[in-house]
């Protein structure tokens, strides 16, 4: 099994083999899910001081804290899936 990164903004990426979920953030479940992986130490914020426009949960626990919508989120994985495929 290989990594495949996804880029999520400012020279950041994402295992896409560990991402279970992608949130917006504005939700009171998703608020308290973000301030228990803070207080935890289970949360990347790679928004790089821009606004959080998504939360993307992870299959170890972890939540990650990323500055574009959940849209264009699922749009690079599923541009990125399709290349898999088209490659294999």
């Amino acid at each position: 099994m290989h990594t495949e990164l996804i880029h999520v903004g400012f020279d950041n990426h994402l295992s896409l083999n560990r991402v279970m979920a992608v949130a917006s953030p504005g939700s009171a479940p998703v608020k308290r899910m973000v301030q228990r992986g803070k207080e935890g130490q289970r949360a990347i914020d790679l928004t790089s001081g821009r606004r959080t426009k998504a939360v993307v949960v992870l299959d170890n626990d972890w939540v990650a804290l990323i500055a574009i919508t959940p849209e264009t989120f699922a749009s690079r994985a599923s541009q990125m899936r399709a290349q898999t495929e088209a490659v294999a």
